[in-house]
Formats: structure tokens, sequence, C-alpha cells
């Protein structure tokens, strides 16, 4: 299947506000928030002023969205250079195991090489999620250890 990668669109926002919640359910995930919520906080991310986040999509050759990779860029990484961040890299089963997920993890490194002063792409993924862990290792990528992740509601969702 032919597939194009592309920055999202304003026009984007409803596809993907479904797709986050496919993410979720993906995740286990029972509670959802309401379409036109994820709407509203998809276009405050991606399209405020200024955005929080960058995405690229994954259109399939009939024009449905079928993969998303959310990144930012994080400031600062080694030195005072920063890093474009891998939030999310997320492809519909259908697709998996495809070189559809090592398109978007090159697309990034080419976004990052492009920007000056980014000196690298960093993410996490769960130690429990073999399938993610064994696609980042056929890239080549190694796993660090040292870190622990920290994480505290705010209670505003």
């Amino acid at each position: 299947m032919t597939v194009t990668i592309r920055h999202a669109e304003k026009g984007d926002i409803r596809t993907v506000a479904e797709l986050i919640e496919e993410i979720e359910r993906f995740y286990g995930s029972t509670e959802i928030q309401h379409l036109e919520e994820r709407q509203l906080q998809v276009e405050e991310a991606l399209f405020g002023s200024p955005p929080l986040a960058s995405a690229l999509l994954v259109e399939d050759e009939t024009g449905d969205i079928v993969g998303l990779a959310a990144y930012s860029f994080l400031w600062p990484a080694a030195g005072s250079s920063h890093s474009l961040f891998l939030k999310e890299l997320y492809v519909r089963s259908t697709l998996r195991r495809q070189g559809v997920g090592a398109r978007l993890m090159n697309e990034l490194r080419s976004i990052a090489a492009a920007r000056p002063g980014c000196s690298r792409v960093e993410w996490m993924t769960d130690r429990d999620n073999p399938n993610a862990r064994n696609f980042y290792r056929s890239l080549g990528f190694a796993e660090f250890d040292g870190k622990v992740v920290y994480r505290v509601d705010t209670g505003s969702a």
C-alpha cells in the first residue's frame, strides 16, 4: 500500500481527534473525552499561538489518516542545544510491519537534522511494550538506562 507522510493541517483536526481516541483505546483507556473536547485540544496544541506540538500524519491511498507522529522541541538538550521529542508514534494495525513506522522515524530525524541547534531525537516507550521495543531495536536504536520518569496530574484535562 502506498502512503504519504505530511504535516497536519487545520482541516485534519477532527480526524486527528478521532485517531487520538483510537490510540487511547489501543493503550487500554475506557474513559474517553468527548470528540468536541478532543477537537478543541488538538486545535490548541497544533495550531494555537504558539503551537504546543507538531504532528506528522500518514495518509493512505484512499485519503484516510492511518498513522501519527506527534512531537515537540525541548530545550535544553546537550549543552544549550535542543531536541526533537517524539511523544506519540502510532500506525494502525492494518499497516504495521510494512515500513510505515520506519518512514515516520526517518522523517522525524530529517526534521531534527534540518533545524539549526537540534542535537538529537528522543522518545520513550513503556518497558512492558515489547512490540515497540522490538520495533526501535530493529531500526538500530539502543535503549538507555538511568532515567526515571515522573508524572503528576495537574487536575485539568
